[in-house]
C-alpha cells in the first residue's frame, strides 16, 4: 500500500511539474515568446523542484516520509490554481516556482519507499516508485485533450490539476504509513551533507544522473514544441507523438530496476550510456539538402529523418534513460545504504538542475543557429562525456582493487 499510493502520488507531482511541456505552447503564442524565453518558461518549475530536493532528502531521513509528502503536496495546491489567472511573462515565471515545489517529491518517496523493503529488492521498488515519470506522459494525453474541450483555452488544465492534487494528498494520507524505525535519529546536517561531496562517486552519479534524469526531463518538455516546429504538427498530435518517449521513459523504470538488481548498476549503466551515445548521434543529424555535379549535371539529395523513424529513436531513447534513472540510484542503494536520502537529494538535484538548464540551452541553440536539432548534438557531448568518466573511473577503481588483492596475498 505504501508502494501503490507513493508511486501515484508521485505521478500526479510529475504531471503538475511538467505542464508546461503542454500549456507553454500556446502561452508562447500568446505571449510571443522566443525559443529561448519558451526554454525558461519550461524549465522554471524544474529549478526550485530540483533546489529543494536536497533539504526535502534531510527531512525525510528526519521526520518521515509520509507527511513530508503529504505537506509538499498541499503546499502546491493553491499556486497551481493561480496560474490559470498569470497574464504576463513575469507572472508565469514567479507562479512556476512555486508549481515547481511538486518536482520535489522524488527526494521524499525513493528513501521512503526503499526502507520498506529488504536491500536485494530496494532497485526493484525504488524503480517502480519512480515509474511515476509518467505523470510526464500522463500530462501529454489529459492536457491537449482538456484545452480542446475548453474551445482552446489553456487555462483550465492548472485548474484541473490543482483539484487532483488536492485528491492524491488526501488520498495519500489514507493508504500510506509511517514506520519511526526507519527515520534516522542522527540525520545528516547540510554541512555533512556537503562533506559527502569529497566522495568521487558522488560526482559521477551526479553527472550521470544529469544525463538520464535532466536529459529526460529536457526532453518531456521540449519534444512537443520540437513535433510542433519541425514537422507542423497539431499540438495534440505532437503531444501524442512526444508521449512514445515519457511513458517509457517512465513505466519502464521498474524494469530498470530488476535489471539493476540482476545485472549491478554498472553494467547496467554502461549499456545505457552507450545506447543512448549511438541514438543522439543519429538524432542530431539536420534535414539537410545538398546538390551534386554529376556527369548529367547538378543533382539534388535530401537526408532527414522521417517523423516515423524519428519517433522510433525517441522510444528507444525513453526506454534507456528509463533503466538508467533506475541504475544510477542503485548504485546509491548500494554505497550509501544509511544515507539514501541525504545522498539521493545531492544526485536528485543534479539531475534536476540538468533538467532546468538543458531547455534554456535547447532554445538558446536554436535561436543563435536556427538548426532544431542542436538539442540532440548538445545531448551527445553531455553522453560522451559520461562514457569516457565512467571509462577512466572505474578502471582505476579496478586497478586499485586488484593491487590491494595482490598486497594481501604477499
Amino acid at each position: 500500500m505504501v508502494l501503490t499510493s507513493s508511486t501515484l502520488a508521485f505521478t500526479i507531482c510529475f504531471a503538475v511539474w511538467m505542464m508546461f511541456a503542454v500549456i507553454g505552447i500556446p502561452i508562447k503564442k500568446q505571449l510571443d515568446l522566443s525559443e529561448t524565453q519558451f526554454g525558461l518558461l519550461a524549465a522554471m518549475p524544474v529549478l526550485t523542484g530540483s533546489l529543494v530536493r536536497v533539504p526535502l532528502g534531510l527531512w525525510t531521513d528526519r521526520f518521515g516520509g509520509r507527511i513530508v509528502f503529504f505537506l509538499l503536496m498541499l503546499s502546491t495546491v493553491l499556486p497551481i490554481w493561480l496560474m490559470s489567472y498569470a497574464t504576463q511573462y513575469w507572472h508565469f515565471l514567479v507562479i512556476g516556482m512555486f508549481v515547481g515545489l511538486a518536482g520535489g517529491s522524488f527526494s521524499v518517496g525513493t528513501p521512503y519507499v526503499a526502507r520498506w523493503f529488504p536491500k536485494n529488492r530496494q532497485g526493484l521498488a525504488m524503480g517502480i516508485f519512480g515509474a511515476g515519470n509518467s505523470g510526464s506522459a500522463l500530462t501529454k494525453f489529459v492536457a491537449p485533450g482538456l484545452i480542446v474541450m475548453a474551445g482552446g483555452s489553456w487555462t483550465i488544465v492548472p485548474q484541473v490539476y490543482s483539484i487532483a492534487m488536492l485528491v492524491t494528498a488526501i488520498l495519500f494520507w489514507i493508504f500510506s504509513a509511517t514506520n519511526p524505525s526507519h527515520n534516522a535519529s542522527n540525520s545528516v546536517s547540510l554541512k555533512e551533507q556537503a562533506k559527502m561531496l569529497k566522495d568521487p562517486r558522488v560526482w559521477r552519479y551526479c553527472q550521470y544522473y544529469s544525463v538520464v534524469f535532466g536529459g529526460y526531463v529536457a526532453l518531456a518538455l521540449w519534444m512537443t514544441r520540437y513535433y510542433v516546429g519541425e514537422y507542423g504538427f497539431s499540438i495534440q498530435t505532437a503531444a501524442l507523438l512526444a508521449a512514445c518517449f515519457s511513458l517509457p521513459g517512465g513505466v519502464l523504470r521498474a524494469l530498470g530496476g530488476w535489471i539493476s538488481d540482476k545485472y549491478g548498476a554498472y553494467q547496467t549503466t554502461w549499456w545505457v550510456m552507450w545506447v543512448c551515445w549511438v541514438a543522439f548521434f543519429l538524432l542530431s543529424y539536420p534535414q539537410t539538402d545538398f546538390t551534386v555535379l554529376t556527369v548529367e549535371g547538378p543533382r539534388t539529395f535530401r537526408i532527414a529523418l522521417s517523423p516515423t523513424i524519428f519517433t522510433i529513436l525517441l522510444f528507444v531513447v525513453g526506454i534507456a534513460t528509463a533503466i538508467g534513472k533506475a541504475s544510477v540510484f542503485k548504485f546509491i542503494s548500494d554505497d550509501f545504504s544509511g544515507n539514501i536520502g541525504a545522498v539521493s537529494g545531492i544526485v536528485g538535484l543534479a539531475g534536476g538542475l540538468g533538467g532546468f538548464v538543458l531547455p534554456i540551452m535547447f532554445g538558446a541553440l536554436v535561436d543563435i543557429t536556427g538548426v532544431r536539432t542542436s538539442a540532440f548534438m548538445l545531448l551527445y557531448g553531455t553522453v560522451c562525456i559520461s562514457l569516457i568518466w565512467m571509462h577512466f573511473s572505474f578502471r582505476k577503481e579496478t586497478v586499485a582493487k586488484g593491487q590491494a588483492a595482490l598486497a594481501l596475498q604477499h
